[in-house]
């Protein structure tokens, strides 16, 4: 069946896109229509076709599915954040668990590879210990805050996230007050002027203490003293006020400067037992405690002794390597990005770890140098990013010959690509444990036990 832009078809969901799009057929066409349900009849305008398969947008509920749920965000469709609010968890926790068993089916091409029931978050709201807010306007010319509308800068006001913590919309809001009276304009992309770029807030949740990171095109803003007098009465949970300099005409968040302006520079969290100094650049998992979860059973697949060594590759600052340590006889750390190496290190001292060393290199010219050097670990722990692991560094792992290889993944896709090309090195995936990590989200991680032929391993060790 052709479809022509601004058709209405009839439509029956029965799945979803890996991005959380309802999936439904009709005429041997593929229709993806965002906020849908699986068992949803709906009436869909098309609104972009291609050669197999057509977008709509949702213009009717014919029949609800079973699993639907009245939204309790005010800009859920015009956010683009939560690609499954309109769910129930369960179903929401169903969808991300097929989606991982249907890459490493039809991508990786294993059957019959024992998948475990994903491990669904205790609390799927008010999760998140890290936002970005960036600032401009709003229709009545009011200084606003909230988040880009999916693919586009265009700020959709939004000072209560339900994906994070109440103590950010206080401050949000204590924020907005006090930019109404300091005089400073928000940033403007396409001219460069302007100096509010964005409200930057982290948590931790172990302590409660709270960061507020004002980004500015500037050195800093005026008032400051008014602003960290109504932030200190407001928000008694904060312990850091920065200023961070960001002058660059670009989409990176944050730039490389950062000023004090009241408390420490830094807020710490125990994840794992460990404590961690969270500063404004520094890498941390935004949802504590089902990244607890995660590296628990990381762990468990590690299955390390003490008279094995570890390679964490892609280890950022640290955190998965760190919380095995104490199971290993050394732990060799990879990353790239200098500053996270930094915080590696400091990390391993603050908690007393002696038997670890990290190194910056990239993960590929890194493996090759250890095996080069015939340092050859027991477990190797990959942790890429979405994009997998290229060729070389999977050549490199194999080369070490290590007994067990842990797959942290945030892609089922280059999971499954990735678990493939290991296989034909010798290195078959035993078991994977599916994580949501970002509930309410079309997010879903997996970790992945990959063993080498000929060894021999029990989950349960």
């Amino acid at each position: 069946m052709e479809f022509k832009k601004n058709d209405f078809i009839t439509l029956n969901i029965t799945g979803y896109t890996s991005e959380g799009n309802g999936v439904g057929n009709a005429g041997g066409c593929a229709v993806f229509v965002p906020g849908a349900a699986r068992g949803d009849s709906l009436r869909v305008r098309i609104v972009k076709t291609e050669k197999n398969y057509a977008f709509g947008r949702l213009e009717e509920i014919l029949s609800p599915s079973p699993e639907r749920i009245p939204v309790d965000c005010p800009v859920f469709r015009q956010c683009g954040g939560c690609a499954f609010r309109h769910l129930s968890y369960q179903e929401e926790l169903r969808a991300k668990e097929e989606r991982v068993r249907a890459a490493v089916e039809r991508i990786g091409g294993f059957s019959g590879l024992t998948v475990r029931p994903i491990l669904g978050a205790e609390h799927p709201d008010r999760y998140r210990n890290k936002a970005q807010f960036p600032i401009g306007r709003d229709a009545d010319g009011k200084i606003s805050l909230g988040f880009f509308a999916n693919r586009s800068h265009r700020i959709i006001p939004c000072r209560d996230c339900l994906l994070q913590p109440e103590v950010f919309t206080r401050a949000a809001d204590t924020f907005l007050r006090w930019a109404e009276l300091s005089g400073d304009e928000p940033y403007d992309e396409t001219t460069g002027k302007g100096r509010l770029r964005h409200l930057y807030l982290r948590q931790a949740a172990s302590s409660g203490e709270v960061m507020v990171c004002v980004v500015v095109n500037g050195n800093g803003v005026h008032r400051e003293d008014l602003l960290t007098e109504m932030l200190r009465r407001d928000i008694p949970e904060m312990t850091s006020l920065i200023v961070n300099s960001n002058r660059e005409r670009t989409n990176v968040i944050l730039g490389r400067k950062n000023r004090t302006v009241w408390g420490q520079d830094a807020i710490t969290d125990t994840l794992c037992g460990l404590q961690f100094r969270i500063s404004p650049h520094a890498f941390y998992q935004v949802n504590r405690d089902q990244a607890q979860r995660l590296y628990q059973t990381a762990a468990q697949y590690a299955s390390l002794t003490q008279g094995e060594t570890l390679l964490d590759l892609y280890c950022g600052t640290g955190t998965i390597g760190l919380s095995m340590a104490d199971r290993a006889k050394s732990l060799i750390g990879v990353e790239i990005v200098d500053a996270a190496v930094q915080d590696a290190r400091e990390n391993a001292a603050r908690n007393g770890i002696g038997n670890a060393e990290f190194l910056c290199m990239d993960a590929a010219p890194a493996a090759q140098k250890l095996a080069a050097e015939n340092r050859r670990p027991d477990v190797i722990v990959l942790d890429p990013p979405r994009k997998g692991c290229s060729p070389s560094v999977l050549e490199s792992v194999v080369q070490m010959s290590p007994s067990r290889v842990v797959y942290v993944s945030c892609d089922p896709a280059t999971l499954a690509r990735d678990l493939k090309l290991l296989a034909q090195s010798g290195y078959q995936p035993q078991e994977l444990t599916p994580v949501d990590m970002f509930p309410r989200t079309a997010h879903v991680e997996t970790v992945a036990l990959i063993t080498k032929e000929g060894s021999s391993y029990d989950t349960n060790h």
